[in-house]
């Protein structure tokens, strides 16, 4: 090859290794969305149960997804985006004052006058022998006055930083 197109290449190389490492991958073909990347990794998304009616003796139960507490609440009828919200819970790392005023202010003060909300990260998983596990882990229960962490999980689930803040 000539001097040209090795410095081509090279450019070329370098503009786009800078993209996919600026952009945590996210940079067709080397995306991360788990239908091209990760399609068999565990996973974690979030749901929101109204656990109104539940009582406070069962709210922080992990369970299967198809027998959690409460009822699940549709994302569209409270007008939040599910992969917004999903994005929100899953990759906040320290979970501050701000964080959970945040969330608070995307699920919208109005809804938790009425209602009493759990969110959930579900974590799915694919065994060897094929077997699929689908979890409801009880992460944040929203309340009208206050909003409670989950007493049961580490405080690594919700702190990143071992100095963080206490936010409540």
């Amino acid at each position: 090859m000539d001097k040209k197109t090795i410095k081509i290449l090279s450019t070329t190389m370098l503009v786009y290794a800078l993209l996919v490492s600026t952009h945590q991958g996210e940079f067709w073909p080397f995306s991360i969305y788990p239908m091209f990347s990760q399609g068999a990794n565990p996973w974690t998304r979030a749901a929101i149960s109204d656990v109104t009616q539940v009582d406070d003796s069962l709210k922080w139960n992990p369970s299967e997804i198809d027998r959690f507490n409460g009822s699940l609440l549709a994302m569209n009828d409270i007008g939040v985006d599910q992969i917004d919200f999903s994005n929100y819970i899953s990759k906040t790392i320290e979970w501050n004052i701000d964080r959970l005023e945040g969330l608070r202010t995307m699920i919208g003060e109005e809804i938790l006058e009425q209602k009493e909300l759990m969110i959930m990260k579900v974590n799915g998983l694919i065994h060897d022998d094929d077997h699929i596990t689908v979890e409801a882990v009880p992460f944040i229960l929203l309340t009208r006055d206050n909003t409670y962490l989950n007493p049961n999980l580490p405080e690594s689930a919700y702190y990143e930083n071992p100095d963080h803040e206490q936010p409540l």
